[in-house]
């Protein structure tokens, strides 16, 4: 019980830095914004509504096609994750200052990155479930046999112009994390899961680290 309230934690928690992330990556906007925002930004531009809220209905759609190919419910923290990610967005969207001077922009933007690709790999380490978008590319990892910082990589240039298409903003912070953010979650989900087995085994002991006996 105790084990799958950690996991939880790391989810919820997870989530919410990857929401941060991404508003943080928006709120950077003179330096263009990540491929999947850009493609949620032309949605929001074409058809109005929110990207928090294209956000979710992109996530409801690529959820689906996932569970078409692998003939599988998806897990309710794929659901949950489809909801929620969306939520944050917004939320944080709303609660963060608009940066003024191009020098706060790319502060956003840089720290953004790394929060977002932290915020990947904390949630995806808990094992309850990927996005629709990470499990899109959890499963060509899976079927391929490619390293993830290469099929992560492949998606978001992919997205980044269907983006682009829909009028959605590109700039070289586009590139950037199209590019990076791969590499990112590559270092951020190993040391993830290492920390998540960590308090999972530091808590299995109920909290009493290790002490040698000394001898006399």
């Amino acid at each position: 019980m105790r084990e799958r309230l950690i996991r939880w934690s790391f989810f919820f928690i997870g989530l919410a830095i990857l929401g941060l992330g991404i508003a943080m990556t928006i709120k950077g906007k003179a330096f263009g914004i990540g491929p999947w925002d850009v493609f949620h930004y032309g949605l929001y531009t074409q058809f109005g509504l929110t990207i928090g809220t294209w956000s979710i209905i992109t996530g409801f759609i690529l959820l689906g096609f996932t569970s078409l190919y692998t003939r599988k419910l998806p897990k309710s923290g794929a659901l949950l994750n489809m909801l929620l990610l969306g939520i944050f967005i917004d939320l944080f969207l709303f609660i963060l200052p608009d940066p003024v001077s191009l020098l706060s922009q790319a502060i956003f933007f840089l720290i953004g990155l790394l929060v977002l690709g932290y915020g990947i790999g904390v949630y995806v380490a808990s094992g309850l479930g990927a996005g629709p978008r990470d499990g899109i590319m959890l499963l060509l990892v899976e079927k391929t046999g490619w390293r993830i910082d290469w099929v992560r990589n492949g998606i978001e240039v992919t997205v980044l112009l269907a983006g682009w298409a829909l009028g959605g903003p590109v700039g070289i912070g586009s590139i950037v994390i199209a590019l990076l953010l791969g590499k990112v979650i590559g270092y951020a989900l190993p040391q993830c899961k290492w920390l998540l087995a960590a308090i999972l085994s530091y808590d299995s002991n109920r909290g009493t680290p290790f002490v040698k006996e000394s001898s006399h």
